[in-house]
């Protein structure tokens, strides 16, 4: 590989480490606060809202945003204007008694700004990262499985850093490393080429914009399937995580501790599958490590939901997240493939809005139904996901044409007239 090309990876490397990082450090250490500053736990669960509802804003416009103004120049906007957001509160908090109604006030805040934005970088990271997997060629999975090996790392490195920071009893430490990870993301984020896009899709409005992702969804109908894959995989795994505490609690009778050493131990178990999966798909190829994961995910969460005992159940969970990190590699890979480079961010909103639905729908029922129930609603999930999975990869087989020979990287843009179209 060309020693610029590995100073892009390396840089690209830091840029999406140091943002997940941050959004991992943020989303772990809100709800905390709230619990710290109110000792509610029904207002630590209106936080969880508070953060939610502008995640579904930020991936509805960060696309358009993307598409019109470049993505490393949303990534750093984003990115700074989180930085700020995080150092004013650290300051308003030291400020302030250590509980009380304006400390609560403060982060609520908070925890709506930092989501806000912290989707807005995600959909540049992500467009940024498409951007590489198209430039990879046939090496293109080998660059999935990196990002998403960050991703996993930051997920399980957010609650530990989190955990021992809030050991000095104050939030600023946390919220200022958080800070200082969110501009090294800004600095190092990294410029590419942008494709050509035509003037009108320039100058298109963000719900233009959308209905233009919309028809790309629907005019690729891979992507369609893929999707359809994408959004019984989430549901089940979104079961299970929701139910997972009430399930190891009150019908194992383990402690809260367990549950997250469950999680952390698939988590990790998930991360050596993402390693895994890169020889996979050089040995077989996409399609075929791409449904020996949805099977193995199926398996082990039809296996979750009968699980009598609790080393069966820990064991169905590892082996879940094992299947769905390799299968997120295939999938992340065959969607930066079969999106059109020109409407790239537009169209990767639409699909995330498509595939976190069942995030929320997945809390509800849990909500809804008693504990009892709970094991028969993931084994509904589990039969829905292994339906879902087995129509996915049928359809992905049949237009396996579309998606087989790689993108080719786009040409650079004359020097006499540069694009103002953003990377994808």
């Amino acid at each position: 590989m060309p020693h610029h090309s590995s100073l892009v990876l390396t840089r690209a490397a830091s840029m999406r480490a140091t943002d997940a990082l941050a959004t991992s450090i943020t989303r772990y250490a809100i709800p905390l606060l709230v619990l710290i500053t109110t000792r509610s736990a029904s207002l630590t669960g209106v936080a969880f809202l508070l953060e939610w509802l502008p995640c579904l804003a930020a991936f509805t416009l960060g696309g358009p945003l993307v598409d019109r103004f470049r993505a490393d120049r949303v990534l750093r906007a984003a990115a700074i204007a989180r930085s700020v957001l995080l150092l004013a509160a650290a300051v308003l908090l030291l400020a302030l008694p250590p509980a009380g109604t304006a400390a609560t006030v403060v982060v609520m805040a908070l925890g709506a700004g930092a989501g806000l934005l912290s989707h807005t970088s995600f959909v540049a990271v992500e467009t940024l990262g498409a951007d590489l997997s198209r430039q990879a060629g046939d090496q293109a999975h080998r660059v999935q499985a990196v990002q998403i090996g960050i991703d996993q790392s930051a997920l399980l490195a957010g609650p530990l850093v989190v955990g021992i920071l809030l050991m000095t009893g104050q939030a600023w430490p946390v919220l200022t490393v958080a800070a200082a990870l969110s501009l090294a993301a800004a600095a190092t984020a990294v410029h590419t080429v942008n494709p050509a896009r035509p003037a009108a899709t320039v100058d298109a409005g963000v719900i233009d914009q959308l209905r233009t992702g919309w028809r790309t969804v629907r005019g690729i109908p891979a992507l369609c399937w893929l999707l359809v894959g994408l959004i019984a995989s989430n549901l089940a795994v979104a079961v299970a995580q929701a139910s997972a505490p009430i399930t190891l609690v009150q019908h194992f009778g383990t402690s809260t501790l367990t549950v997250g050493m469950i999680w952390s131990a698939a988590g990790v178990v998930a991360l050596a599958a993402v390693a895994a999966s890169r020889r996979a798909i050089d040995r077989h190829g996409l399609w075929p490590v791409g449904a020996a994961a949805a099977a193995t995910a199926c398996a082990a969460c039809f296996a979750a939901a009968l699980a009598g005992h609790l080393p069966l159940y820990a064991v169905a969970i590892a082996i879940l997240m094992a299947g769905e990190g390799a299968l997120t590699v295939v999938l992340r890979t065959l969607r930066a493939r079969l999106i059109p480079p020109h409407a790239f961010g537009a169209t990767l909103s639409v699909t995330i809005v498509l595939i976190i639905l069942p995030m929320p729908a997945a809390g509800a029922l849990v909500a809804l139904l008693p504990s009892a129930a709970l094991p028969a609603l993931l084994l509904v999930c589990a039969a829905v996901q292994a339906l879902a999975m087995a129509l996915a990869f049928r359809g992905l087989w049949h237009h396996r044409h579309t998606y087989t020979t790689p993108v080719a990287p786009h040409a650079p843009a004359a020097p006499t007239a540069p694009s103002t179209a953003p990377a994808a």
